[in-house]
């Protein structure tokens, strides 16, 4: 139940990082991964700087969501060069 609830998270990270960050999603698959991903960094990032966004789903989908749009731009910037 722990994975379907991780995946669902991801699933949702994905599809507002790729809303906020303009240009289009990866599709449901792509958006599942850029959020999943997103969810590690977004938890990296958060006990590195010392933030929480609180608990429970709601705080999960902020920390993925931020880990998401960081991965994005990343690649982007890789895109590019």
């Amino acid at each position: 139940m722990e994975l379907l609830y991780f995946l669902l998270i991801g699933l949702i990270a994905g599809w507002l990082a790729g809303l906020l960050v303009k240009g289009g999603g990866f599709g449901i698959v792509g958006d599942m991964v850029m959020g999943v991903l997103g969810a590690f960094l977004g938890g990296f990032l958060f006990r590195s700087l010392g933030l929480s966004a609180g608990g429970g789903m709601l705080g999960a989908i902020i920390v993925a969501t931020i880990g998401a749009i960081v991965l994005i731009l990343l690649l982007r910037l890789i895109r590019r060069a």
